[in-house]
C-alpha cells in the first residue's frame, strides 16, 4: 500500500474483491512517477507526460449505452443518441469487470468531487489500472481537501479498464469496445479504449442528468469573468472555440468545458481542462501553449522525439485530436474557487463549415432558444472516430451526446433562465468565411476575439445592426477595429449567387432538423426560425 488518505469505505464495501497493491488517492508527481516506472508514457524535454491512446484518439459515441430500467425508462431520451442496454447485460458486464479487477496487480484509486458549488456537486470513485489515467482524471475533477478523503462514501464509481474487451454476444456491446451506464446502481464500465476523454464525458453526463432535478442548469460550456465582475458563458462543441476563447488573460477562467448555473453562481463541474493542442501556437493561445512545457500536464497522442524528448505540436500523425489536461490554475488567471456570478451573456460557438453565417449575430431570446435546441456546428476533424473532415451536423444543447434527458428539459431552463437575468446572447461563428470548407479559410482568430470583446464591454450594444435576410438575427454593420467586409459573409464570396444558394441549403438543414422539437416550444420560439425562401 502506498501512504495515502485511504477511505474507511473501501472497494470491499462495494463488493469488490482483488489481490491488487491499490494506490489511493496519489498525487501528481507520485502519479508521475508510477506512470514512468511502468512505462506509460514519456517525459517531454519541460517536464510534461507524454502518452498514446492507440486506435482510440477520441470518443466512441457508438459504444456509450444506458442501462434501461424502471429508473431510465421515463428520463432518459432513449429516442435521441442514447443507446439502451439492458440489465441482463450490464449484469454479466459487471461480473466480468469485476472479475477482471480481481485478477489484476495494480489498481489506482481516486475520490473526487464533479461540481464546483458544494450544494451541488457529486462524490465519484475512479478505478484505473493505468496510472496516467488516475492522473488524468484527478487532474480533470475537482480535489478535495486531506481531511475530506477519510469519510468519503462514493456516490457513482466508475471502473476503466483500457485492457478490457467486451463481448457483444454476452454484454449488448456493439465491437470490443464499451462504456456503460447505469443510474441505478450508479456505476459506469468503460472498457477497450485508452482514450481518457470518456472519463471526464462520463462525469458530465451523471451531473446533465441530476441537476435539473434540483433546477440547475447544466451546461456544455465554458464561463469566465469580466473586470467588472459579471459573468459570460459559451456554448459549443468540441473545436468550436469554447477552451481557446474562454482563456482570456483579461479576464478571469471559471472553467473552459462543463458548467452549471444555479440561482447564486456558475460554477465549473471540474478543476481542470482538457485542451486541443494540435497546432498550438505560443502567439495565438499563449496561456494554453505554457501548460504545455509544464509538469503536471498529460499530452495525448503528442508527437515527442523519444531522444531529445522534443514535442511537435504540429505533427497530427497520431491524432487530429491531441489533447493536453491540465489542472485549471495553470492557467494564471483562474478563479481560486471555479465559479462565478451569474451570467450577463451568453455566447453561442459555431464553426460553421458552410461559411454563411456571420462572425456574430445578436440574438433575441426566443432565437437563444431556437439555436440553443439546434446546435448548429460542424463535427471537426478528430473529436470523434471515423470523422477526418468538418461537416455540418446538429447536436441539441451543444452537446447532445452528454445530454440525457430530452431537450427541452435543459431548453425550458435556459429560457428561465435568460428571463430571470435579462441575459445577452450572441451567436458567433468561428468556422469559415469567404467561402465553404475547402474554398474558404477559418475566421481570423483575431477578429473574434475583438467582436466578442465588445460584446461583452457591452459597447456592441450601440452599434447599427441589419437583420440577416435569411436568419433574422441583428448583425452588427462595423466595429472598431475589425474589417467591415469581414461582418457580411455574402460579401466575402467571390460567387453571390452560390452563397445565396448556400445559405438556403443551411436553412433548410435547420428546419428540417428543429421539426423534432417544434412540439415542445412556444410559439415565439417556432417564430424565430430561419425563413425558406
Amino acid at each position: 500500500m502506498t501512504a495515502s488518505p485511504i477511505p474507511a469505505f473501501g472497494l470491499d464495501k462495494q463488493g469488490i474483491t482483488t489481490g491488487a497493491e491499490l494506490h489511493w488517492n496519489l498525487g501528481t508527481a507520485p502519479l508521475i512517477e508510477k506512470a514512468v516506472a511502468r512505462e506509460e508514457g514519456l517525459l517531454s524535454q519541460h517536464g510534461a507526460f507524454v502518452v498514446k491512446t492507440g486506435k482510440h484518439t477520441g470518443r466512441s459515441a457508438k459504444d456509450k449505452f444506458t442501462v434501461e430500467d424502471a429508473v431510465t425508462q421515463d428520463t432518459i431520451w432513449f429516442n435521441g443518441g442514447n443507446q439502451k442496454m439492458n440489465p441482463e447485460h450490464f449484469a454479466a458486464l459487471k461480473a466480468d469487470f469485476f472479475a477482471a479487477l480481481a485478477e489484476k496487480k495494480t489498481l489506482f484509486v481516486q475520490d473526487l468531487f464533479g461540481g464546483s458549488q458544494p450544494e451541488y456537486r457529486v462524490r465519484v470513485r475512479v478505478i484505473n489500472e493505468l496510472a496516467w489515467h488516475n492522473l488524468f482524471i484527478r487532474t480533470l475533477l475537482v480535489r478535495p481537501n486531506p481531511a475530506e478523503l477519510p469519510g468519503f462514501t462514493p456516490e457513482f464509481t466508475i471502473i476503466d479498464l483500457p485492457s478490457f474487451r467486451a463481448d457483444p454476444a454476452r454484454h449488448g456491446s456493439r465491437t470490443e469496445t464499451v462504456i456503460a451506464v447505469n443510474y441505478t446502481e450508479k456505476l459506469i464500465l468503460i472498457g477497450g479504449t485508452a482514450y481518457a476523454g470518456e472519463m471526464k464525458k462520463s462525469v458530465f453526463g451523471l451531473l446533465n442528468y441530476m441537476l435539473p432535478e434540483q433546477g440547475v442548469m447544466p451546461m456544455h460550456c465554458s464561463a469566465n469573468i469580466g473586470s467588472d465582475g459579471s459573468s459570460a458563458v459559451f456554448f459549443g462543441l468540441s473545436g468550436t472555440g469554447k477552451t481557446t476563447l474562454s482563456a482570456d488573460a483579461s479576464r478571469t477562467l471559471i472553467g473552459d468545458d462543463e458548467h452549471g448555473w444555479s440561482d447564486t453562481a456558475v460554477f465549473n463541474f471540474e478543476g481542470g481542462c482538457y485542451a486541443k493542442v494540435i497546432n498550438l501556437s505560443a502567439e495565438a493561445e499563449p496561456e494554453i501553449f505554457a501548460t504545455t512545457r509544464r509538469f503536471g500536464t498529460v499530452l495525448e497522442n503528442v508527437v515527442i522525439d523519444p531522444v531529445t524528448r522534443v514535442i511537435d505540436l504540429d505533427d497530427n500523425s497520431l491524432a487530429e485530436n491531441s489533447r493536453g489536461s491540465y489542472p485549471i490554475d495553470f492557467i494564471p488567471n483562474a478563479s481560486e474557487k471555479n465559479l462565478g456570478p451569474v451570467p450577463k451573456n451568453i455566447i453561442f460557438l459555431t464553426a460553421d463549415a458552410y461559411g454563411v453565417l456571420p462572425p456574430i449575430s445578436r440574438l433575441t431570446p426566443e432565437q437563444a432558444m431556437y439555436h440553443f435546441l439546434s446546435g448548429y456546428t460542424a463535427r471537426v476533424a478528430g473529436t470523434e472516430i471515423g470523422v477526418t473532415e468538418p461537416s455540418a451536423t446538429f447536436s441539441t444543447c451543444f452537446g447532445a451526446p452528454f445530454m440525457p434527458r430530452h431537450p427541452s428539459v435543459y431548453g425550458n431552463l435556459l429560457k428561465e433562465r435568460i428571463a430571470k437575468g435579462g441575459v445577452d446572447c450572441w451567436l458567433v461563428n468561428t468556422g469559415w468565411t469567404g467561402g465553404a470548407y475547402g474554398t474558404g479559410h477559418r475566421m481570423p482568430i483575431k477578429a473574434t476575439r475583438a467582436l466578442l470583446n465588445a460584446a461583452l464591454d457591452g459597447s456592441l450594444k450601440g452599434a447599427n445592426f441589419r437583420t440577416d435576410p435569411f436568419f433574422g438575427f441583428q448583425v452588427p454593420t462595423e466595429v472598431p477595429g475589425v474589417d467591415s467586409a469581414i461582418l457580411n459573409p455574402r460579401e466575402t464570396w467571390a460567387d453571390k449567387a452560390a452563397y445565396d444558394a448556400q445559405a438556403q441549403k443551411l436553412v433548410g438543414l435547420f428546419i428540417d432538423n428543429f421539426a423534432q422539437f417544434s412540439d415542445h416550444v412556444d410559439e415565439g420560439v417556432r417564430q424565430a426560425a430561419p425563413k425558406a425562401a
